[in-house]
C-alpha cells in the first residue's frame, strides 16, 4: 500500500504528486523544503516512495535503488493509489522526475496528468556527461518545467543548452544551484530561501498556463 505525505490545502485546484531522488527518502530535508514553498504557492502537495525507500525504514541493510525505468509501474501505481479527481501534475526530485517523465505521455494522452515537474533532473551522471539520460525528452509531449541549478553536476546549464529537448520542455535555471537547487549567496547573491521562493512563484504561474 503507497503512503502518502499531503502538504497544502485539501481543496486546491492543482494537486503535485512528487517522488523523491535514488538516494534520500520523500522527508528529506531538500524534498520537505520543495513541498512546502509549493503548498504555499497554492498546491496540494503529495508526497511518496518507491518501494526500496519505503524497505530501508524496516531494514538493516542499504539496497541500491533499481535502474530508473524498472520503476515506473510503481509510480503509475501511485497515481491509481492517489485518485487525484482535480487537475494533477508528476513529478519529483531528481530520479523521481526521471521516472515520473518516463510515464509522463502515457498518463497526459490518457487525461490523468496535466504536466510534469522535474526538480534537478539528472541528465547525465555526475562526471559521466557522455552518458545522456535525455533521448524520452527529445519529443516529450506533456507540457514540463524542469527546475535546475546552473552548477548541478548532473547537467548544467553550459551542459543542457546543447542537448536535443522537447519544446514542451521550459527550464527554470537558478543561478549557482547544486542539485538541491542551493547556491552559494557568497558567489550568487542569493539564498536557498530565496531559489525555493523562485521556484514556488514559477510553478505557480507555468501551472496556471498549462492547466487554463
Amino acid at each position: 500500500m503507497t503512503t502518502f505525505l499531503f502538504d497544502g490545502p485539501e481543496a486546491a485546484d492543482i494537486t503535485i504528486l512528487l517522488a523523491h531522488g535514488a538516494g534520500a527518502a520523500m522527508d528529506s530535508a531538500a524534498m520537505t523544503a520543495s513541498a512546502k514553498v509549493l503548498a504555499q504557492s497554492g498546491f496540494r502537495v503529495v508526497r511518496f516512495e518507491f518501494g526500496y525507500m519505503a524497505a530501508r525504514r524496516t531494514s538493516n541493510t542499504r539496497k541500491p535503488p533499481p535502474r530508473a525505468d524498472l520503476l515506473k509501474t510503481e509510480y503509475l501505481a501511485a497515481v491509481d493509489a492517489l485518485g487525484a479527481t482535480d487537475k494533477l501534475i508528476i513529478g519529483g526530485k531528481s530520479m523521481g522526475g526521471r521516472v515520473a517523465s518516463m510515464v509522463g505521455d502515457e498518463l497526459y494522452a490518457s487525461g490523468k496528468i496535466a504536466g510534469l515537474l522535474c526538480l534537478g533532473y539528472p541528465f547525465h551522471p555526475p562526471e559521466k556527461p557522455e552518458q545522456l539520460r535525455t533521448a524520452h525528452l527529445a519529443d516529450l509531449k506533456v507540457p514540463t518545467l524542469i527546475v535546475q541549478g546552473t552548477r548541478d553536476p548532473f547537467g548544467t546549464r553550459d551542459q543542457v543548452s546543447s542537448y536535443s529537448l522537447s519544446k514542451r520542455i521550459e527550464i527554470l535555471w537558478l543561478e549557482d544551484g547544486d542539485h538541491d537547487l542551493k547556491p552559494r549567496k557568497s558567489v550568487s547573491g542569493h539564498s536557498a530561501a530565496d531559489h525555493l521562493k523562485t521556484l514556488g512563484e514559477a510553478a505557480a504561474s507555468w501551472a496556471q498556463k498549462i492547466t487554463s
